[in-house]
């Protein structure tokens, strides 16, 4: 899986590292293996601080946008890396690493998402990001309850916003529990 993270950042990267002055030729692998550890350090700093939802979320929607809590935390630590082992200053870090962390990362949750493309399984990167702790989970399973099941209001998470936008609208206390539960 890490391997075709790095394939995905590489295909990304043309504009915000290969072609930057700003990061030497002879760098260029450097920065593109920093920015593929920066994204599967931040989802597995997320998953152990608790952040299931959101990082679920990310990849059973198929899109991740730069506002995204995770991305913007990916963004972050790459910025960082580029500051600290490149010698970029804040303004070239932030625009590098702006343009292509949510790049990689919305590619990365499209690709995770779509059933024809094998190339990122969905239950591996969980298992890798974990460590194999949801080794025999079916996060698969779990992702589709977020889409379509519990999570209401499409924004990835489930939480009280979704328990208020189950009960909108007609029906019976009894049915809306039992739409929700599926």
């Amino acid at each position: 899986m890490l391997e075709n993270l790095f394939d995905l950042v590489k295909q990304q990267a043309d504009e915000s590292i290969i072609k930057n002055p700003a990061i030497p030729d002879q760098q260029n692998e450097a920065a593109i293996q920093e920015a593929g550890h920066s994204v599967m350090d931040t989802l597995k700093k997320a998953l152990s601080e608790g952040q299931l939802n959101q990082v679920m979320g990310l990849f059973s929607n198929g899109q991740a946008d730069a506002n995204h809590p995770v991305v913007q935390q990916a963004t972050g630590n790459f910025m960082e890396r580029l500051q600290n082992q490149f010698g970029l200053n804040s303004s070239q870090a932030s625009g590098i690493a702006g343009q292509l962390i949510p790049n990689v990362m919305n590619m990365f949750a499209q690709k995770t998402a779509n059933p024809d493309d094998n190339s990122f399984d969905v239950q591996q990167i969980f298992n890798q990001l974990s460590n194999g702790q949801t080794s025999g989970m079916n996060i698969e399973g779990m992702m589709n309850k977020l889409k379509g099941g519990l999570d209401k209001d499409g924004d990835g998470d489930i939480d009280l916003n979704d328990l208020k936008s189950a009960f909108a609208g007609g029906g019976s206390l009894h049915d809306k529990f039992k739409g929700m539960l599926g």
